[in-house]
């Protein structure tokens, strides 16, 4: 979404839109608008390999919160699942806006997470600021976007690792039914922290294809 400058702010990706959302509304609706941009908006890591109509955003975040409500018992008895659930759902959020910038992109990391956060402060003040909250508050979903990038807490771990294990089995998932070789990603199995996700990755990676 753009070269790697400092000038990039949500409001220059909103300026762009037909229906920019209503501002500092008391109605959730406005943020409702916003976040169909995660159902359009495709995971773009899968683009290089000719698979052109992927998973999306969202549809990633869907399986990572079952995968969340499934984990193994040594874990969910350690862990404040509920919390976790709703961290796979605002983890990427900010890609409604950031759109799913890649390790190939020329975006550094430190500015990919300077765009994210701008992003997650337009969402949780100026669009949900004077919403009231319910079960979820503009404020909470601020707080679960930073422990998740902060990635110290339990629940930030394992929410890491589900989203590394998701991203395996959309790897194997499109290396069969698209004939590829998607090996470059496979190196996210080494960045998994938790030996019960281990063991779910392997049995993943050994489900791959035969390769040539």
């Amino acid at each position: 979404m753009g070269s790697d400058n400092s000038t990039w702010t949500p409001e220059t990706v909103l300026s762009t839109l037909p229906y920019p959302p209503e501002e500092n509304s008391t109605s959730p609706v406005p943020f409702f608008h916003l976040i169909e941009r995660l159902k359009t908006t495709k995971r773009e890591g899968w683009r290089r390999f000719g698979i052109d109509h992927g998973e999306s955003i969202s549809d990633h975040m869907y399986r990572m919160s079952i995968m969340t409500m499934m984990a193994p018992p040594s874990l969910a008895e350690k862990i404040n699942i509920p919390r976790c659930i709703k961290m796979a759902l605002i983890h990427d959020m900010a890609e409604a806006l950031v759109g799913d910038i890649t390790p190939v992109d020329p975006v550094t990391k430190p500015e990919k997470a300077r765009r994210e956060a701008s992003v997650m402060d337009y969402i949780t003040t100026t669009l949900l600021g004077k919403v009231p909250g319910g079960a979820l508050s503009g404020k909470e979903i601020k707080e679960i976007f930073e422990e998740y990038e902060a990635n110290t807490t339990d629940e930030a771990i394992f929410v890491h690792d589900i989203d590394k294990m998701e991203l395996l089995l959309q790897m194997v998932e499109y290396e069969r039914v698209h004939k590829v070789d998607l090996t470059e990603f496979i190196h996210v199995r080494e960045r998994i922290q938790l030996e019960p996700i281990q063991k779910w990755a392997d049995e993943v990676i050994l489900g791959r294809p035969n390769k040539a």
